[in-house]
This record gives structure tokens, C-alpha cells and sequence, in this order.
């Protein structure tokens, strides 16, 4: 007895042939995919199956719609390297993605035990927190919150923190080095209010980082929860067999 596919199973497979073709090269950036009605006759589906693949993709920023003209290839994923210690805007810009941040808070708060224990001192100690929504093109990529201690937070306080890099004002104005950064990522699933800002469904999967930089002489300047949009952004990193 055949067992006709169902019409998940052919969107699916209809899906994963074009992300196939996007990711090997065969098409790429900014190439027009074939029409709907091409598609109908390739896979011999219905145009509500090849709409239904069509807008998955549109989902996952992998292509882009001109209406009227048809689908397109979107740029590649914008994505930062592990192997270089560099702020979001200026990893971004070397891409030719145009950054920008909303900040959404900054105040004065008791370190909770992660913050003090990151930066060495008593629990409760006043901190300065900086909450921000980053945006690549125009469009929510994260959610950034990062302590510092209250006098470099408070000087921070008086910077352009919309347009430019905390660490490009660490390095440039303040005459602070960097010198590395200890991180951790992982999965993680979004909350109802990081969900609102990243205008993502609630529990759809982010990628979650946590970075503590700390300066040339060892000193902590800046400890950082990120939430990413995992549709949206990556990391990468070249590792060496030797």
C-alpha cells in the first residue's frame, strides 16, 4: 500500500532543497529562487505547500520577498568570530551590516551573587546596569544586559551608548586595553518579556551568552547576558588540528 506524503512532509522536503542550494552556493546573495509556479512543476505540489516552504524560509532570514518580483536570497547570517575579542558594532560593520542599539535602561543596582563573584567583590555592592536592544538593519538581532562597577558605569552614563561600542569608549576615550574576555554560550528558550523585545514567539530558541572582559591589567570592565535571535545571528570559529 503507497503512503501518500503529507503536506507537512512536502513543504518540508521542498524547504530543505532550497536551504540545501542557498547554503552550497548554487544560489547566492540576492539571486532570485524559481517562481512559485516553477516550484509547482518540480515538485509536482500545490502553490499553498510551496508557500507554506517558501515563508519558512522568509522566517528564517534565509531569503526575502519583493512582491510582485518574487523570492530572493537574503545576505548570510551575520556572524561574529570567537578567535578576536571585538564589539557587536564593529564585527558587524566590517559585513557591511549597519548596527545600532536602543537602550532600553541604565541604573544603579546590589550586585547579585553572578555580578560580584564575577568582579570580585561582596555581594550587594552597587553596580551599574545597562540594558539594550541591538539592532542589525534595522531589525531586533539582541538583547544585551552588562554590568560595570558604579564609577566606569556612571562615566558611561554620560556616552552616546546608542550609536557607539562600549569597548571602542573603554579603549578610545578612557585609555582602558582590553585584554580578553571569558564567555560561555548555550541554548537557551525565550522569556515572555525577551520574547516582546526580540518579536520573537514566546519560547522560540535563542542563543544565550555570557562574557566577562576584563582589561589588559586584569581588571573586570564589563559582564555581559546576551540573547541572540538564533534566526538571526552565529558564531563561528576556525579551530586548528595543531
Amino acid at each position: 500500500m503507497t503512503t501518500l506524503a503529507t503536506p507537512q512532509a512536502l513543504h518540508a522536503r521542498i524547504r530543505e532543497s532550497l536551504r540545501s542550494q542557498i547554503l552550497s552556493g548554487h544560489y547566492g546573495q540576492h539571486d532570485k529562487l524559481p517562481s512559485e509556479k516553477q516550484l509547482m512543476e518540480s515538485f509536482g505540489v500545490s502553490r499553498i505547500t510551496v508557500r507554506h516552504a517558501l515563508g519558512a524560509l522568509e522566517q528564517e532570514g534565509m531569503i526575502f520577498r519583493i512582491a510582485g518580483k518574487g523570492c530572493y536570497v537574503a545576505k548570510s547570517k551575520p556572524a561574529q568570530t570567537l578567535t578576536r575579542l571585538q564589539g557587536f558594532a564593529e564585527a558587524m560593520h566590517s559585513q557591511g551590516y549597519a548596527a545600532c542599539n536602543r537602550v532600553l535602561s541604565l541604573q544603579t543596582l546590589p550586585a547579585s551573587e553572578t555580578v560580584a563573584q564575577a568582579f570580585g567583590v561582596a555581594v550587594g555592592t552597587p553596580m551599574v546596569e545597562l540594558r539594550r536592544l541591538r539592532y542589525l538593519d534595522n531589525l531586533p538581532v539582541s538583547l544585551d544586559i552588562s554590568y560595570f562597577t558604579q564609577e566606569l558605569g556612571l562615566r558611561l552614563a554620560r556616552e552616546d551608548l546608542a550609536s557607539r561600542d562600549v569597548f571602542h569608549i573603554l579603549e578610545n576615550d578612557y585609555g582602558l586595553p582590553l585584554g580578553h574576555a571569558d564567555l560561555s554560550i548555550e541554548a537557551t528558550l525565550a522569556s515572555a518579556e525577551e520574547a516582546q523585545l526580540l518579536d520573537v514567539a514566546p519560547a522560540a530558541p535563542l542563543l544565550a551568552l555570557q562574557r566577562m572582559t576584563r582589561g589588559a591589567d586584569g581588571a573586570g570592565l564589563e559582564l555581559d547576558f546576551i540573547r541572540y535571535r538564533a534566526d538571526r545571528f552565529r558564531y563561528q570559529l576556525r579551530v586548528e588540528r595543531n
